[in-house]
């Protein structure tokens, strides 16, 4: 009996041991946001639904707004700054943390979001890496909800094509990207609108389209992170003005 026990014991403390590594992991994994980020987070942003990041435009009544996931392991609030300017612009911004700072383990937030915002006519989705990428998730199954999708240094899986879909999107890249390869965005065309508009930010990496230091595997940039967030915020302010039209 004690033999049987221990045998049907034994898969139950290996799943246990696997789950406390995997957080282990993804809590040592983590890039924490640097100081310029968390400045602008406790100055200019308030808290909602699930620890939503909210960033409020001078504008009273935003009928455009935005989504947006973080990079995998990414704190959510390495993208305020970028969040910030975007929402100065007009547009109401909302950055969603994720469980265990993973994406893909809820791809449908967005939808919470755009219910507590009803005011809000349009909605742009948008992410970083692996966020990026399940938002692109989320644009695919949830056509009727997305106008716009911008992907920053990310791409669709090859289940999700939103070639033949009406969407509006832009998909920016750094070309020293050293996880979102210039191939890979390269493979990504064919899964994406025709009238996608590709914007090649020379010089820039993966890691500066936030503000979380540097990541393994990446290349080393060529341009300052202020230059790489300027051209990325304008790439995607352009895409919430079309929309917005």
């Amino acid at each position: 009996m004690k033999t049987k026990r221990l045998l049907w014991l034994t898969p139950l403390f290996l799943l246990i041991a696997l789950a406390v590594g995997f957080l282990a992991w993804t809590t040592l994994s983590a890039a924490a946001p640097m100081a310029e980020a968390i400045t602008v987070t406790q100055e200019s942003t308030t808290l909602a639904g699930e620890n939503w990041l909210v960033f409020q435009p001078p504008t009273a009544n935003p009928t455009t707004g935005l989504v947006f996931y973080p990079g995998g392991l990414v704190d959510a609030r390495a993208y305020a700054p970028a969040a910030r300017q975007i929402a100065d612009a007009g547009y109401l911004v909302v950055i969603v943390p994720m469980p265990l700072k993973l994406a893909f383990f809820d791809a449908n937030r967005a939808g919470e979001v755009m219910q507590a915002y009803p005011a809000v006519q349009r909605w742009v989705i948008g992410g970083h890496s692996l966020g990026g990428a399940m938002a692109a998730q989320f644009a695919y199954q949830h056509p009727d909800q997305v106008a716009g999708l911008a992907l920053w240094a990310a791409y669709p899986a090859a289940n999700n094509s939103l070639a033949d879909r009406r969407l509006a999107v832009t998909s920016i890249f750094g070309t020293l990207d050293g996880l979102a390869t210039g191939d890979k965005i390269s493979a990504s065309v064919p899964l994406l609108p025709p009238d996608t508009r590709f914007v090649a930010i020379e010089g820039g990496n993966h890691a500066q389209f936030g503000w979380y230091g540097k990541q393994s595997g990446d290349n080393e940039a060529t341009i300052t992170r202020e230059a790489q967030q300027a051209q990325t915020v304008a790439a995607t302010l352009a895409l919430l003005s079309e929309v917005a039209k």
